[in-house]
């Protein structure tokens, strides 16, 4: 009889613990998933060129943070694009950051002398994780209060009309 109630009470922890653990995971992933309504995690980086951005201060309106790597694919696909677009929209308060997850020093500088980004880019390995990013190219529309306005998590065309159409209509 003594083993029963020993036995029915290790279930019982056991389910508990269980119930825990599902929920410690749940909470850790939500919590560092952004999405469009989330205010953006704050960072602070110095881009290639020298400037220095920073979430409260990146002087523009908008701020277009892409995420990439340069032995992604659709990364390379998506760079001209966001090339032309960062162009079109520079003088018109749009701030393009492109911030390489690579760790490797020598492949982020052949990407750039190859593909000649027209966009600030960056190298960190860490800020995509306060975004809960982990696929590659993932962007983030962020407005000047810090609000994420829309997330894109595969590649876009941004000179599609659609993507314009919808940039155009928050400046």
């Amino acid at each position: 009889m003594q083993s029963v109630k020993i036995d029915r009470y290790l279930r019982v922890a056991m389910l508990a613990l269980a119930v825990l653990l599902v929920y410690v995971i749940y909470g850790a992933i939500h919590q560092r998933v952004i999405a469009a309504g989330d205010t953006a995690p704050d960072f602070s980086i110095t881009a290639d060129t020298g400037r220095t951005v920073s979430l409260p201060n990146f002087g523009g309106k908008l701020l277009v943070l892409n995420f990439w790597a340069t032995w992604c694919p659709p990364c390379v696909e998506e760079t001209p694009s966001l090339s032309q677009f960062a162009a079109e929209y520079a003088n018109r308060g749009v701030v393009v950051l492109g911030v390489s997850v690579d760790r490797n020093a020598g492949a982020y500088q052949a990407f750039l002398r190859k593909y000649h980004p027209a966009f600030l880019t960056a190298r960190n390995s860490t800020i995509h994780e306060d975004y809960g990013t982990f696929m590659y190219p993932e962007t983030y529309i962020i407005d000047a209060s810090g609000k994420v306005l829309r997330k894109f998590a595969e590649p876009v065309n941004w000179m599609n009309p659609d993507i314009t159409q919808y940039l155009n209509s928050l400046l």
